[in-house]
């Protein structure tokens, strides 16, 4: 039996709870040669990660990217500011967007693309407590109804 093919990047499933997403916008990271082979390998976390904008030029903070158990660890830091690779206009519009009161930038899902990771980045706002509640009772239904139609067919 074939092995099955890991999936090469992470994914930021709490950001689906807790924002609702406006906006999606591909960006590309600036990655040192350990981080690349880290992601290779499915390891990293986007949990507490966020876009900043300075000067012109968007900065992911706080993605951890574990180090490669393979290399060279000294100056190793996991949550160092990782620069996006965006067009000026695409850098101005989520300036623009994020603007807004409750408006933020965070990044969404690292994935592989053409031999190239990209950063899913996501122009969110904030769910209120009781929007949540609401998505969750949404879903228990639509999973109950789905069962129920599974028995009866």
């Amino acid at each position: 039996m074939a092995k099955k093919k890991r999936q090469q990047g992470v994914e930021n499933r709490v950001a689906r709870v807790k924002y609702q997403v406006l906006d999606t916008v591909e960006a590309g990271i600036e990655l040192t040669g350990p981080e690349v082979k880290s992601l290779r390998e499915g390891r990293g976390g986007l949990r507490d990660a966020f876009v900043k904008i300075q000067n012109g030029e968007a900065f992911a903070i706080n993605i951890q990217i574990p180090p490669y158990q393979f290399a060279d660890q000294r100056d190793y830091d996991p949550g160092r500011a990782r620069r996006l690779l965006l067009h000026k206009d695409q850098v101005e519009t989520l300036t623009r967007r994020t603007v807004t009161k409750g408006v933020t930038l965070v990044p969404l899902r690292i994935y592989l693309k053409n031999n190239f990771f990209k950063v899913s980045v996501g122009v969110v706002r904030g769910k209120k407590q009781y929007e949540r509640r609401e998505e969750l009772k949404k879903r228990v239904i639509e999973r109950e109804v789905q069962r129920e139609l599974k028995n009866l067919g």
